[in-house]
């Protein structure tokens, strides 16, 4: 079955990466490696299950976030179809030698995120629910979730499996991809972005160590359905993420 729509790679723009680094080893078990791009010093995570991740400096007045890059069959088509359902683009497609075509947009609502068409059997595991230290979900953060995933909906083939409330002014609307639940998305008053949520061997233990390694704990651990629990942390660099685990 085809990649399309799936979570495939994640990216974090930070201001100094010898502050991030040792932050993600001690908490995610990551190990890295740096390839020199020409323009920039790209390094890459990985967990001893494989690549995970990948860092760079951000540039003078460019974001601090981690971005989502999610797996099209073809990147050309996938931007210009995305711009016509009303998104903007940030980097047109683009070839990254030994890895495929990438794109990076914004969606209507404004959130970024990016496009990427691996190279033929190269979709890789950064998204895999199953193993600590890797994606286990995505979360859109956004003023219109409803209109968003119709968004997403036409350009990846997304679902909304359920929408639970989760409270008098927050649904939580379920993302699916092929019948299988990847994300999530609900309304807030911030600015729309992308989140992903990796996962630890034990949320407290985690939460524990967040102080320690100049993190904050943001909100949390929370159980959420299933049994799992999930974190709302900064990192060193105050870079929102979250983690989610076992207690």
């Amino acid at each position: 079955m085809s990649a399309h729509g799936l979570p495939c790679w994640y990216e974090l723009s930070a201001r100094d990466p010898a502050v991030a680094k040792p932050f993600y080893t001690a908490l995610l078990g990551w190990t890295w490696t740096s390839a020199d791009m020409g323009t920039m010093i790209y390094h890459l995570s990985a967990s001893e299950h494989g690549q995970v991740a990948g860092m760079m400096a951000a540039d003078p007045g460019q974001p601090n976030a981690w971005a989502i890059y999610f797996a099209v069959d073809d990147c050309d088509a996938a931007a210009a179809q995305a711009i016509g359902l009303g998104a903007a683009q940030i980097v047109p497609p683009s070839d990254i030698p030994g890895t495929g075509r990438f794109a990076i947009l914004i969606d209507p609502q404004g959130a970024a995120f990016a496009l990427l068409q691996p190279l033929p059997g190269g979709t890789g595991g950064a998204f895999d629910m199953t193993k600590p230290g890797h994606g286990n979900w995505n979360e859109l953060v956004t003023t219109d979730a409803l209109t968003a995933l119709a968004f997403y909906g036409a350009l990846f083939g997304w679902t909304i499996s359920s929408s639970v409330p989760m409270g008098p002014d927050m649904t939580y609307h379920l993302i699916a991809r092929g019948g299988v639940d990847i994300g999530g998305a609900f309304n807030a008053a911030t600015p729309p972005f992308w989140k992903p949520y990796f996962g630890v061997p034990s949320v407290a233990a985690a939460a524990a160590q967040i102080a320690g390694l100049g993190g904050q704990v943001m909100h949390g651990p929370d159980e959420v359905p299933g049994g799992a629990f999930t974190l709302q942390i900064a990192d060193a660099e105050g870079i929102v993420l979250a983690l989610t685990g076992p207690a």
